[in-house]
């Protein structure tokens, strides 16, 4: 853990867009990958001097009706390192954090400390699968990867583990899809991703 976390400056906040919650999606992002493209950008999750990580955080998102979703409900209050300190192995990026309570958690909190409450419980219950090992699989596909997912987490519908890939079928990140009462339930068509059939690939890099 870093012995002091140097806040981000504020996030330049975009268009208010208040609606009623239908569903929640917790968002994993691939930390390899993520590095490999943009390394730079995010010193402490890509240095590898604060350790190395697999999946990471990227947010956990608010989602309304019909493919739109609530943001940028308040960019106030700003988390304090405090409310940082203990999020960094979940989200190794002050800006990220910051960012995804400004632009998501305001629309679900009062206060920072209670997003970030919510989405620690959530990714801790997750139980995540070897994806170095899926990597070195012959012919991988997405199904390969969701059916690892659906072995360590039995109580998840196939239908809620979205996958994101690049055009060219490198994992990006998984999207959890819940609904208002935090559960697992199918994902919208626009976020469960690739079929079962789709040729995956996974950068290592750790």
């Amino acid at each position: 853990m870093p012995a002091r976390i140097s806040m981000p400056p504020a996030p330049e906040p975009g268009q208010t867009v208040r609606m009623p919650i239908a569903r929640y999606t917790l968002a994993a992002s691939w930390s390899p990958d993520h590095c490999k493209m943009r390394g730079d950008t995010d010193p402490l999750q890509c240095s590898g001097k604060a350790g190395r990580f697999g999946f990471v955080l990227h947010g956990l998102w608010p989602e309304g009706a019909a493919g739109r979703w609530p943001q940028w409900c308040s960019v106030t209050p700003r988390p304090t390192p405090a409310d940082l300190a203990p999020h960094l192995c979940m989200t190794p990026s002050p800006r990220l954090l910051e960012h995804a309570w400004a632009k998501h958690g305001s629309c679900m909190a009062k206060r920072p400390e209670a997003y970030f409450k919510v989405a620690a419980i959530l990714w801790q219950s997750i139980r995540w699968p070897d994806v170095d090992y899926l990597s070195r699989q012959d012919d991988l596909t997405v199904g390969d990867l969701r059916t690892a997912f659906v072995a360590r987490n039995p109580d998840w519908p196939r239908g809620a583990v979205g996958v994101v890939a690049s055009r060219t079928g490198w994992l990006r990140e998984l999207r959890l899809c819940y609904g208002r009462d935090y559960l697992p339930q199918a994902c919208p068509r626009g976020t469960f991703g690739p079929p079962d059939s789709a040729s995956l690939k996974i950068w290592r890099g750790l």
